[in-house]
């Protein structure tokens, strides 16, 4: 009995031309098929044109600014969070609302 068609892999009787090589990319007719691939992608991408929106662009700004923040510092957080739980933290509540107000009107310049 000959197996003839597989409807869940659907490769089983491949023919010479739907052969791959050692690196898994097709051939044809002498040229991968990934490179076949990449000279039709360079066609459209010199065709094509995007805008990118105001909002997107600081959206990627934004995250280049955060992925070039400086890690956390574990220790000092958790320094911190001993002060807060066994209430020896004090909070300045004038010092941080003159400070809000501060860069507030210095964003504003």
């Amino acid at each position: 009995m000959k197996i003839t068609h597989n409807k869940i892999g659907q490769k089983l009787n491949l023919t010479d031309s739907g052969r791959t090589d050692k690196l898994g990319e097709k051939k044809i007719s002498g040229q991968r098929e990934s490179s076949v691939a990449s000279d039709k992608l360079a066609d459209v991408v010199g065709a094509a044109r995007v805008d990118v929106s105001p909002k997107a662009q600081e959206a990627k700004r934004i995250k280049e600014l955060a992925m070039a923040a400086p890690d956390v510092d574990a220790e000092k957080v958790a320094h911190f969070r001993r002060l807060i739980d066994s209430g020896q933290y004090k909070v300045d509540s004038q010092a941080v609302a003159d400070r809000m107000v501060d860069d507030h009107l210095e964003a504003k310049n």
